[in-house]
């Protein structure tokens, strides 16, 4: 049988479904069989309307936790929510028995507020997009002996 390839020029969401979740139960079943991989949000919610403004989506597998993505709205920043963030998501993390934690970052704000909560350098795109980087970043929560 001879399949046909296509490109997707505007793929929908669904496809990204369908070959996310191949490579997802690939990896488990080869890589690290018996290790879950759970997804994690801390979110920032309006304290009248409970609306969520907010927050961190990541990820937690084969002991590490994967920050994905850190939202605060202009309106709120300044006011240490992307610290406590990270440190809600930190300790679930542990919880959780991961030993380290990753994400990366276009922000130069951003970059300067990870590398002051401990987490340093590993890797650097450079002109992503031109003229600017991404950092990849990770920090230790502690020894994988102790996990």
């Amino acid at each position: 049988m001879r399949y046909n390839l296509e490109l997707l020029a505007k793929p929908h969401n669904v496809v990204r479904q369908i070959i996310l979740n191949g490579l997802t139960g690939f990896n488990q079943a080869s890589l690290a069989p018996g290790l879950p991989i759970e997804n994690l949000a801390v979110v920032i919610r309006h304290p009248e309307s409970k609306e969520i403004l907010g927050g961190l989506w990541g990820r937690t597998g084969w002991e590490w936790l994967s920050i994905e993505y850190i939202f605060v709205p202009e309106i709120l920043r300044g006011q240490g929510l992307a610290t406590r963030l990270i440190a809600m998501a930190e300790e679930e993390a542990m919880k959780r028995g991961c030993h380290s934690v990753w994400l990366d970052t276009l922000n130069p704000k951003a970059l300067a507020l990870y590398e002051r909560l401990g987490y340093e350098r590993f890797g650097e795109l450079k002109d992503y997009p031109k003229g600017n980087s991404r950092f990849f970043m990770q920090k230790k929560l502690r020894d994988a002996e102790a996990a």
